[in-house]
């Protein structure tokens, strides 16, 4: 077994994922980094790469066998790979909805399954759930991604009860928006319903102004990486908009905490 703690990151070829695994090896960690196309990924100090589509069971479960195969172990596993979409509910057609949730909770579910038997062997392992402070708040024309978050949400929640018995614990990151090209570039649903245009144009653009404006990946990377070190608790929110958050959620009534959303995104 490898003298070093090894951790692997799911979706390091940019954003939060880059700079985790960065950090993580700054750390002193034994980086495995997950990437859909190892030709098109720059190469990051102290990380090894291992090819992995998310979609696929054969994919992840040859990947994650590659990585033990190599290590001997794996002590944290970090789910940060992920997708997002924009556009009103009405707008979103089932074949979207399935694609979405194929990678942001599909995808984590085969990951976790993959990893399981080697933590349980093993008697230990952290797994980092990336979340969003929307797995606890809606935003309009974000519902499916909201649904996906929340959904992240329940299996962690159930899934830490579960695993507690073998040593392993499993905590959530739930960062606000953050400075990457995921939100920047968001899909949008195919169908655009010519209501919506006026709302949902405010709420597109109320997005790509907070994200212009919001910190680096960096202050998640560090929250990532105490999560996993750090004495084990359910929730981690980054300093900042995050946190804050966090607390409005859970101190503030319901009605304002939504008359607030709406007067963010500038709707009637």
């Amino acid at each position: 077994m490898s003298k070093l703690k090894v951790v692997v990151v799911t979706g390091v070829s940019s954003g939060i994922g880059r700079v985790t695994a960065a950090m993580f090896a700054q750390h002193g960690f034994r980086v495995f980094g997950t990437v859909r196309d190892l030709t098109r990924t720059m190469p990051i100090a102290g990380v090894e790469f291992v090819a992995m589509d998310v979609r696929r069971d054969d994919s992840v479960a040859l990947a994650i066998q590659s990585i033990i195969d190599i290590a001997g172990q794996i002590d944290v596993l970090v789910n940060n790979a992920g997708t997002t979409l924009v556009g009103a509910v009405e707008e979103s057609s089932t074949d979207e909805a399935h694609s979405l949730f194929d990678t942001n909770v599909f995808g984590m579910l085969r990951r976790i399954k993959a990893v399981l038997p080697q933590m349980r062997a093993q008697k230990y392992g952290r797994i980092i759930n990336i979340s969003s402070v929307l797995g606890f708040l809606p935003a309009p024309y974000m519902g499916l991604y909201s649904a996906s978050k929340h959904a992240v949400e329940g299996l962690s929640e159930s899934l830490d009860h579960e695993v507690r018995q073998f040593g392993i614990r499993v905590s959530l990151v739930e960062p606000s928006f953050t400075k990457t090209n995921l939100d920047l570039n968001a899909p949008m649903t195919a169908l655009k319903i010519m209501d919506y245009d006026h709302e949902r144009n405010l709420s597109t653009n109320t997005v790509v102004k907070t994200v212009q404006g919001a910190p680096t990946p960096d202050g998640v990377a560090k929250t990532i990486v105490k999560a996993a070190t750090g004495r084990w608790r359910m929730r981690h929110t980054p300093s900042g908009e995050a946190s804050l958050l966090s607390k409005l959620r859970r101190f503030m009534p319901s009605g304002p905490v939504s008359k607030g959303i709406r007067k963010t995104f500038g709707l009637s």
